[in-house]
């Protein structure tokens, strides 16, 4: 139950000042009024996040969710089975997260109210899945099943972050080495081509690469400025509302990727929603802890909008398909689910669907990414040694 402070003045009209638990304000003013005392405030308790310094890793975390609901299961008690966690943990924060959790519990608090203090570690999906374990009996179960979940989000997200490695080292790579070559290997030949160029001889890929070598040169330093000045108003811009919006919008929209990351961000949403749906969330909560999961600003805006629907006594399925940024086969999905009454199923069965059907499509783009960017590579290295050689074949004819 939530506590209140209240202010309240006795019979002599001395004031007291305290903190009550109740369900709501009229139960604190009926309790104070029992105990002869006129409530003149009372406002419910603002407890402060407690905030820990560095991250917890997930993998770590699901390790002790799984832990914990084994220990439950055993028939050991809350209390015990957090000190057992406790005192065999290594990870640091994580130890000081579940003393300061134990602590809470031991005062009277729900497990899941002692982890919503602390937001950094346990993200509104866990608590809500907790609570209603706490509420419908099945604590264990829904420990499992968060432990199971946050495991398959750290497999699909290290598939694609391994997918996605090689690719961008090779683009870094590609930029650093064609950058020392027009900076510091290239203006080296300039002597050897200034004969050629006061004759008007010299080749024009040996003009382009050596005017290209001297802008870089003598105005490389002053183009990082304004650039890491556009960076930093793009980095800025896109932390506001609007600017994440737009840049959403653009991720979403991308060719080729946009269709990837958009379908990373149904398949979170769909395996999210049915996952506290599964555990006994109410569909409106699970709505707004899910569409915060996607992790793009224009598919949540388009599923709160939806969720007013919900409200209103209303089908899901509708306003999703009306705002045009879902597939047709997932707006199909919702239809069929809300009809049979087994919409967490299938909106899981769908998340796994889709998580596969992503995986082949990343894996494929990035098998194509790659040899494109080794060609990227290989014309432009072929393009600097070309044009410092055709120079050389010019004089060498000369002589002949």
């Amino acid at each position: 139950m939530p506590e209140f402070n209240f202010i309240a003045r006795e019979l002599s009209g001395e004031k007291v000042l305290g903190t009550l638990t109740a369900a709501n304000r009229p139960d604190v003013v009926n309790v104070l009024a029992g105990r002869s005392l006129t409530a003149i405030k009372v406002e419910p308790l603002v407890v402060k996040p407690q905030l820990i310094p560095r991250k917890v890793p997930s993998r770590v975390l699901a390790a002790m969710y799984s832990q914990l609901a084994d220990l439950l299961h055993a028939g050991v008690p809350l209390l015990q089975a957090i000190d057992i966690l406790r005192d065999q943990d290594s990870h640091p924060a994580l130890t000081s997260i579940l003393t300061n959790v134990r602590e809470t519990v031991a005062d009277g608090s729900s497990l899941a109210d002692a982890m919503r203090l602390h937001p950094r570690v346990f993200a509104n999906l866990t608590t809500s899945i907790v609570r209603a374990g706490e509420e419908g009996g099945f604590v264990e179960e829904s420990l499992k099943r968060i432990a199971a979940f946050t495991n398959r989000q750290e497999d699909l997200k290290g598939r694609v972050v391994g997918a996605l490695a090689y690719p961008a080292f090779l683009m870094v790579t590609g930029i650093v080495v064609v950058v020392v070559l027009l900076v510091y290997f290239v203006p080296s030949f300039a002597p050897m081509f200034e004969r050629l160029e006061e004759q008007g001889n010299l080749p024009l890929p040996t003009t382009v690469l050596m005017s290209v070598s001297g802008f870089l040169q003598d105005f490389g330093i002053w183009m990082a400025i304004p650039l890491a000045a556009i960076v930093c108003w793009a980095i800025r811009y896109a932390n506001t509302s609007k600017g994440r919006y737009q840049f959403d919008k653009w991720r979403i929209e991308l060719k080729g990727v946009g269709s990837i990351v958009r379908s990373l961000a149904i398949a979170r949403f769909c395996r999210v929603f049915g996952t506290l749906l599964q555990n006994g969330v109410p569909i409106l909560r699970s709505l707004q802890i899910a569409k915060d999961a996607t992790g793009n600003l224009v598919l949540a805006t388009a599923i709160e909008q939806a969720a007013e629907n919900i409200s209103e006594g209303k089908s899901l399925a509708h306003p999703l398909a009306v705002s045009g940024q879902f597939p047709k086969e997932f707006v199909e999905m919702i239809a069929v689910g809300e009809k049979a009454n087994r919409l967490e199923q299938i909106l899981l069965d769908f998340a796994n669907a889709m998580e596969e059907r992503t995986n082949r499509r990343v894996d494929l783009f990035v098998r194509m990414l790659e040899p494109a960017m080794l060609l990227v590579m290989a014309v432009l290295v072929l393009f600097v040694v070309v044009a410092l050689l055709l120079p050389v074949f010019e004089i060498s004819g000369s002589f002949s």
